[in-house]
């Protein structure tokens, strides 16, 4: 059986649809008749451009919130890194 070729267009609106619609990617992959491995490897090569990661949403309130709060904390984490790396560095001043 041949293989079909898809174009870059193509891949890159059918990744953007994976990040929008919130949908499992072997979910979309099953509702487009396209192999799951072969969109997951779109996924790889397209999901980190920049006009596909602003198109992302959340699956939920939940999620997005969960995120944000996970954001948080890891940026709280870092200053206090930096805070004790700022006493480390003062001290030795002296």
């Amino acid at each position: 059986m041949k293989k079909p070729l898809y174009d870059e267009t193509y891949k890159r609106k059918t990744v953007q649809y994976v990040k929008e619609s919130g949908k499992a990617v072997a979910e979309v992959a099953r509702e487009l008749k396209i192999k799951d491995n072969t969109l997951y490897g779109w996924m790889k090569k397209y999901g980190g451009e920049p006009e596909i990661v602003a198109a992302q949403t959340f699956k939920s309130e939940d999620h997005q919130l969960r995120e944000l709060q996970k954001q948080i904390r890891d940026l709280q984490e870092e200053n206090e890194i930096l805070k004790k790396a700022m006493h480390f560095f003062a001290k030795d001043r002296r």
